[in-house]
């Protein structure tokens, strides 16, 4: 692939990823290129001169190596959860923007040593009919040796198992994407899940978990994809025999407080826990649409007594600071993968490390001692894994 057409992937990219028109990205430029221009690099049909590209690496914060190095990877959607009404920039800009962020993570997580998606469980549970679901969700529980018990935190076991979690600001029509890195072989180099920001802790848990679902399920072409990864996703976070246990195999009735308590419990909304229990036969479908229409009258729906703080991502701020710290990255490329200034100490260069090693002990722990504390609140930040979490649920 030539220079250009490397820069025009890039470059289209970026700007889309951005949310910006031509227009927009000119007047950001300050006007040093034309509009037309800009269209002919991104078609590949001129390339930018020395001042025009530095203009462009400076406005988009990259090093202008970026514009002329290849695409080391391409991104397949599947999943797509938004409404047929999400305008059409703003899918370009959601798909540009997952591959932009997916390709920084494959190259850091290379950086590191971090797995390859090699190992990923990607579309590895053959489904034929609804109940599958719970088999499915089963075996990958034992298989990541999460037990019965309710998981503390999605984000926590998903980033365990290397699968990255991409927040994206919240865009209204949008919910989520299960999105996979390939390389030029279609070999899968990593696996994101994608959700909004700003949603509360309930909607993201069933949201990841449902996104996981669409990983990890291979689904019959009768079925439909939707149900079967909600299904899966509230088994997996609500597995069947905990629940017969914590709840029962039948039940007539069954209070708002005690579902307030499972709630937090399995970490699930008192939404989703109630279809949990009429899909597994808990409850009668009479019963099951009485609370239905209770939770519609009581305004449950999106917003219910104890709503959660959504849970927090960790691998991306702790590997960047890593690669920074080892000297593997630059600041510029962690404050452009994390999106934000970096407020931490310059790595020390090899001849600083040995006149450091010559200092007295005591002040070396000093020093020691002030840099840990600066770099403490960016590793204890969202640290707490040990709140439950729990999920929204789309009623079908």
């Amino acid at each position: 692939m030539s220079n250009s057409n490397h820069i025009a992937q890039r470059l289209k990219r970026l700007r889309t990823s951005r949310g910006l028109s031509l227009d927009a990205l000119v007047a950001c430029m300050g006007h040093v290129v034309t509009k037309q221009a800009l269209s002919k690099y991104e078609c590949g049909k001129a390339t930018p001169s020395p001042i025009v590209m530095n203009k462009l690496a400076d406005t988009f914060k990259v090093k202008t190596s970026y514009f002329l190095s290849e695409p080391r990877i391409r991104v397949k959607f599947i999943g797509y959860r938004k409404a047929s009404t999400l305008p059409k920039k703003d899918q370009v800009r959601i798909e540009s923007l997952v591959t932009e962020v997916l390709e920084g993570r494959v190259t850091l997580q290379s950086m590191t040593g971090w797995p390859n998606g090699n190992h990923l469980p990607i579309h590895t549970y053959r489904i034929s009919k609804l109940e599958d679901t719970e088999r499915a969700a089963e075996e990958l529980r034992t298989n990541w040796k999460l037990g019965q018990e309710p998981i503390s935190s999605m984000i926590g076991v998903l980033e365990d198992h290397h699968i990255h979690i991409i927040e994206l600001d919240a865009i209204d029509k949008f919910d989520g994407i299960c999105a996979v890195a390939v390389d030029e072989v279609t070999q899968a180099q990593a696996a994101g899940l994608v959700t909004s920001k700003g949603v509360s802790g309930e909607r993201q848990r069933l949201s990841l978990a449902h996104e996981l679902g669409h990983l990890v399920l291979k689904i019959g072409h009768d079925l439909d994809e939707e149900k079967a990864a909600f299904r899966f996703g509230a088994a997996f976070l609500a597995p069947a025999q905990m629940i017969y246990r914590e709840i029962g195999t039948k039940r007539d009735t069954i209070l708002s407080e005690e579902l307030l308590l499972f709630k937090k419990r399995f970490g699930i909304s008192v939404q989703a826990l109630v279809r949990r229990l009429f899909d597994l036969s808990i409850i009668s479908e009479g019963y099951y649409r009485h609370w239905m229409m209770l939770i519609n009258r009581l305004k449950w729906k999106r917003k219910e007594p104890g709503e959660l703080e959504p849970e927090q991502s960790q691998w991306l701020r702790q590997t960047a600071l890593r690669a920074y710290a080892e000297g593997l990255i630059g600041r510029e490329e962690v404050e452009r993968l994390l999106g934000e200034s970096l407020d931490v100490e310059e790595p020390l260069t090899l001849i600083e490390r040995r006149a450091f090693m010559k200092l007295p002990l005591e002040e070396r722990r000093r020093i020691l001692s002030e840099q840990a504390e600066k770099l403490k609140s960016h590793y204890l930040e969202g640290a707490d894994r040990g709140d439950l979490q729990s999920g929204d649920f789309v009623e079908y």
